[in-house]
């Protein structure tokens, strides 16, 4: 069907033809007529413009008497129904007015057809002249020499048709291969021997180690023992008539592919082969599986938010209790217990801390910490990993708090002596843990009395994945960690070799001291009496005067009532009603300054619209990392 923009140049070229021509195109529309059309039938010209419809024409030459008598509307529906079940056709009509013409309809390919009409009124009269005067000619003879003109004509449109439709068919063959070698999977088909027949000569995709062409050969020969021995048990099921589709791997290398096997049945419903597609899907399987992960994490996050904020409560508490105690006179063994019970609290914390950073990265958090208390405390933690010959001691004095993100700081020392104690390599041996604070810096070393570090271990060890342990268990990643952690608080890491022997490692942190805050009248929101009342004596030893809220309305109506709230501690989650982000919204410009609590893990919206707000303190914490937080107060 031409385009709409070659229209006026073929209009042109059918008005030199001596014939009448028409073209409609599928919606039975009128899309070319040539003059000679409009001429020969006698129509108005809004009949012979494109987009007059077919049944319209028809109408008007109905009316006009052009199809003999009868009733109009059903001599139109007749036509209009023969064009919609458009068949090519030939043949011969005698016109009211006399003339006679013949009438040959060929199909286009997009849909509709052209007609062409001749008028052969000429040839008739001819023929009729002839028939009265010749009296040698038979009438048989004529009647076959019509007969056969009419013969040749029908002929040669039909041979015309045959053309055009084994056109169409050899470039809908070619169309399809093309598609097919264009398809990044593999399309073929087998026989009952199991022999290709066909192939789009894509299987090297699908199985990179089949060579060359496949068709006339067997699907076991083409494949390799490997894939064939997978895909026949499907195969033979296909054949028996059940379709299959199903997906495997190979031994060579970390791939998916998916087949589906289709049975050829006959007219009978015999089968005469199968239909074969192939894809490779490792791109789709890996994508599932990062989906997959993506909702383990989500449903981690989504349950770690219901139980953090209950669960940093309780330690909240412990940690409150262990601030009671270190204040009390106890027994060196009575105070090593409760520093290694505050130690786990805080671990405690900083798991919650994690899982709910499932799906971020993890963050620097500084908080006030005696340095010497701190690694006093991990030590009950590390005694249970090392070897009975092998001891470990700690030289520091508590005393000065410095801001330091506890968490960082525990798993950077486990790792220094985790290292240290499998670079004795099962010999006894000795690991000294120690700690300067000065004005500037805060130092922590660990040595140890194995043979020390290599010239290349100097050089590589902060290096992600080097590793020393060769043909043992090792990531490569402690050292690296260390760095990291090291760089991002601004200090940095040195390694070296101690003069005696063994290793050491240096940890050199900026010492970053707490200010202190004035006494002032601090309104407590919180709905846990337990960990209120704790707080309460937690602000009061810090010198501070407390009222105390246990929900949101009640927290509200003494801001509204009490004058003189320089500060408000308020828990973020307050129960039902409002909330520690009501309270922060409601507070004026220039009014009491606000500090926020909450157990909520970091991906929590909640606890981020928290952080924009006011600073934050995440539970659990202990009287020192509270005081940090009120000292930080602009």
């Amino acid at each position: 069907m031409p385009g709409r923009g070659d229209d006026r140049l073929l209009r042109g070229a059918l008005n030199l033809i001596q014939q009448a021509i028409s073209v409609f195109d599928a919606e039975l529309n009128l899309r070319l007529a040539n003059s000679r059309f409009r001429e020969m039938f006698a129509l108005p010209p809004e009949l012979t413009r494109p987009g007059a419809s077919f049944e319209a024409i028809i109408r008007c030459m109905t009316e006009r008497g052009e199809y003999g008598p009868g009733d109009v509307e059903a001599l139109v529906a007749l036509r209009v129904e023969k064009a919609r079940r458009f068949e090519p056709h030939y043949f011969e009509r005698d016109r009211p007015n006399g003339q006679v013409i013949s009438i040959e309809g060929h199909p286009l390919e997009p849909g509709g057809w052209v007609t062409v009409y001749t008028d052969i009124t000429a040839i008739r009269a001819q023929e009729r002249l002839l028939r009265a005067r010749s009296e040698t000619l038979s009438e048989k003879l004529l009647s076959h020499s019509e007969d056969l003109a009419r013969a040749n004509r029908e002929l040669a449109t039909t041979i015309a048709d045959l053309r055009e439709a084994k056109a169409a068919l050899a470039e809908s063959e070619a169309r399809i291969r093309l598609i097919t070698r264009m398809t990044p999977a593999h399309i073929a088909h087998l026989d009952r021997t199991e022999t290709y027949t066909w192939s789009n000569d894509q299987l090297p995709l699908v199985i990179p180690s089949a060579k060359g062409p496949v068709v006339g050969r067997s699907i076991s020969e083409a494949l390799g023992p490997e894939a064939y021995n997978i895909i026949r048990p499907e195969l033979h099921r296909a054949l028996a008539g059940e379709s299959r589709a199903f997906q495997f791997s190979l031994s060579d290398g970390p791939r998916w592919l998916r087949a589906a096997f289709t049975p050829d049945l006959d007219e009978e419903g015999r089968v005469q082969g199968v239909y074969i597609l192939s894809v490779d899907v490792t791109e789709e399987a890996r994508a599932r599986q990062a989906l997959t992960h993506a909702a383990k994490r989500e449903l981690a996050a989504q349950l770690t938010s219901g139980l953090a904020h209950d669960f940093s409560n309780i330690l909240t508490v412990i940690l409150g209790l262990q601030s009671r105690l270190e204040g009390m006179e106890l027994p060196p063994k009575a105070r090593e217990a409760v520093a290694a019970t505050r130690a786990a609290a805080e671990r405690g914390g900083a798991l919650i801390e994690r899982l709910g950073s499932i799906s971020g990265a993890r963050s620097l958090a500084p908080r006030v910490t005696d340095p010497a208390v701190l690694l006093a405390g991990l030590l009950p933690l590390a005694r249970p990993s090392l070897p009975d010959d092998v001891t470990l001691t700690l030289d520091a004095t508590p005393g000065e708090q410095v801001l330091v993100d506890a968490g960082f700081l525990q798993d950077a020392v486990l790792n220094l002596i985790l290292n240290a104690r499998d670079a004795l390599a099962g010999r006894p041996g000795r690991i000294t843990l120690a700690a300067r604070l000065t004005p500037e810096r805060l130092e922590i070393t660990v040595e140890d009395s194995g043979p020390g570090f290599s010239e290349e271990a100097l050089t590589r060890a902060t290096q992600p994945f080097f590793t020393t342990k060769r043909g043992a268990p090792g990531s490569g990643l402690g050292l690296a960690m260390v760095y990291d952690f090291a760089r991002a608080s601004g200090g940095r890491l040195r390694l070296g070799n101690a003069p005696g022997g063994g290793a050491r490692v240096s940890v050199s942190l900026p010492a970053r001291r707490p200010a202190a805050l004035p006494p002032g009248l601090v309104l407590l929101a919180e709905d846990d009496p337990d960990i209120r009342d704790g707080l309460r004596e937690d602000l009061v030893a810090l010198g501070h005067s407390v009222i105390e809220a246990g929900t949101g309305e009640e927290a509200a109506r003494l801001l509204a009532s009490v004058e003189g709230i320089g500060l408000v501690l308020s828990d973020l989650v307050l129960g039902p009603g409002l909330t520690g982000l009501d309270l922060a919204r409601t507070l004026p410009p220039g009014g009491p300054r606000l500090v926020l609590m909450t157990g909520l893990p970091p991906d929590d919206p909640r606890r981020q619209e928290a952080a924009a707000r006011a600073p934050l303190l995440p539970k659990p914490f202990a009287r020192a990392e509270l005081a940090a937080c009120l000292a930080s107060l602009p």
